[in-house]
C-alpha cells in the first residue's frame, strides 16, 4: 500500500464520519507525506523569518508611507512590539529578521541577519529593479538562510515580509509571470483611489517597458524585490530539504509563485497560512492549487497569518496521532457514519 493510501485509511478509520474534519484531514495527510510516515512528529522548533527590503518604485508615489518606515518597523520587530511578535509569542515561535535590502545600515545590530543585496532596488518603472547577478544572489542568500535554520533544527518555518512598496512589487512580479494587472491591482495599506490609479499606471508602464519576460529569474531581475527573491530562495531550499513551510499573504505568496515557476515541486512542502483581504492574493492561491488554512480578513504581512496557522497545523497533527480508531474504541463504524 502506498503511503498516501495508508495515511488516508488511518484518517478515515478515526472515530468520526469520513471527511468530517475537512481541511484538518488534508493538512495531516500532507504533513505525513512530507515526513514519510503515518505517525507524524510535532514541530519542536517553530520559526518565522521576516525578510525586509526597500523598493525603488516608492519614488512613484504608490504607498501611503515613506520608505523610512521599513527600517523603523525592523526596530519594532527587534523590540518585540509588532503583531508578529505578539502572535509568535502566543504559540512559542521564534522571530528572525533578515535584511535583504533595507536602505539602512544595521551592521551594529547583531539580531538582524545580514543578507543585504543592496540598499533598495531601483525603480522598475524606469529600468530593471536589479542586475542579473543581484537576482541570482537573492536566491542564494535565501537558500543560505533556510539552510542555517534547518541545520539549527528548525522543523516548521513561516515566511513573512516587511517593506514599504512591497505590494506594488508583488503585483509586478505576478504580472510579469502572466497574471493580468487588473487581477493583482489592489490596495496594500489603505491608499486612496488617486494613489491606486497611479499604482495601476506604474504597473502597466512596467509591463510595457520590460516585456517579454524570458523566465522567472528575468521577472525577478526586471520587476522584483530583494526580499521577494530571498523569500523564493528560502522556499526552494526548504523544499529541497523536505521541511514544511507556511507562506503569508500577498507579497510572500508572490515569492511563492516565483519559486513555484522555478520548481513546481515546492508545492508539496508548502502551506498557505491565510487568505489575505488583498484581492491580489486570490489568483496566486488558485494557481498554486492550495487551500488557505485561515481567512481572517487580514492584510498586515509580517508573517502574521502564517504564524497564526501553526496552531491549526499542530491540531491536525495531534488528530492524526492521538484520536482513537473505531477498532481501538470498540465502536462499529456503521454506528457513526
Amino acid at each position: 500500500m502506498l503511503l498516501n493510501e495508508k495515511v488516508q485509511k488511518k484518517i478515515d478509520m478515526l472515530t468520526k464520519p469520513k471527511g468530517s474534519l475537512g481541511l484538518l484531514e488534508k493538512i495531516a495527510l500532507k504533513y505525513a507525506l512530507i515526513q514519510g510516515s503515518s505517525t507524524v512528529s510535532l514541530p519542536k522548533d517553530k520559526r518565522v523569518y521576516v525578510f525586509a527590503g526597500d523598493h525603488g518604485v516608492v519614488e512613484q508615489g504608490v504607498s501611503a508611507y515613506p520608505k523610512e518606515v521599513t527600517a523603523q518597523m525592523v526596530f519594532n520587530f527587534l523590540a518585540g512590539g509588532a503583531a508578529i511578535n505578539v502572535f509568535s509569542k502566543h504559540n512559542n515561535t521564534s522571530v528572525y529578521i533578515v535584511d535583504a535590502g533595507v536602505d539602512y545600515d544595521f551592521s551594529s545590530e547583531p539580531r538582524v541577519i545580514n543578507k543585504k543585496v543592496g540598499r533598495s532596488t531601483k525603480d522598475f518603472s524606469s529600468g530593471p529593479a536589479m542586475t542579473s547577478e543581484q537576482a541570482e544572489l537573492c536566491i542564494k542568500h535565501g537558500r543560505e538562510v533556510a539552510t542555517q535554520a534547518i541545520n539549527d533544527g528548525a522543523d516548521l518555518l513561516a515566511i513573512g515580509d516587511m517593506g514599504i512598496g512591497n505590494t506594488t512589487t508583488a503585483a509586478a512580479i505576478c504580472a510579469g509571470l502572466g497574471i493580468p494587472v487588473e487581477e493583482v491591482l489592489d490596495v496594500g495599506t489603505l491608499i486612496d483611489n488617486q494613489m491606486l490609479t497611479k499604482k495601476g499606471e506604474v504597473l502597466e508602464k512596467t509591463m510595457k517597458l520590460h516585456s517579454p519576460f524570458k523566465s522567472p529569474m528575468d521577472v525577478l531581475m526586471k520587476a522584483g524585490g530583494f526580499c521577494i527573491g530571498e523569500m523564493a530562495g528560502f522556499m526552494l531550499e526548504c523544499a529541497d530539504r523536505k521541511v514544511p513551510f507556511v507562506v503569508d499573504g500577498f507579497p510572500v505568496s508572490s515569492a511563492a509563485l516565483l519559486a513555484y515557476r522555478i520548481n513546481p515541486r515546492i508545492r508539496d512542502y508548502m502551506f498557505i497560512g491565510h487568505q489575505s483581504a488583498v484581492k491580489s492574493h486570490l489568483p496566486i492561491i488558485k494557481e498554486l492549487g492550495l487551500e488557505p488554512i485561515l481567512k481572517l480578513e487580514m492584510r498586515l504581512g509580517e508573517g502574521t497569518g502564517a504564524v497564526l496557522s501553526f496552531n491549526i497545523i499542530e491540531a491536525a497533527l495531534k488528530m492524526l496521532n492521538e484520536m482513537s480508531s473505531f477498532e481501538d474504541a470498540n465502536i462499529s463504524k456503521s454506528d457513526i457514519e
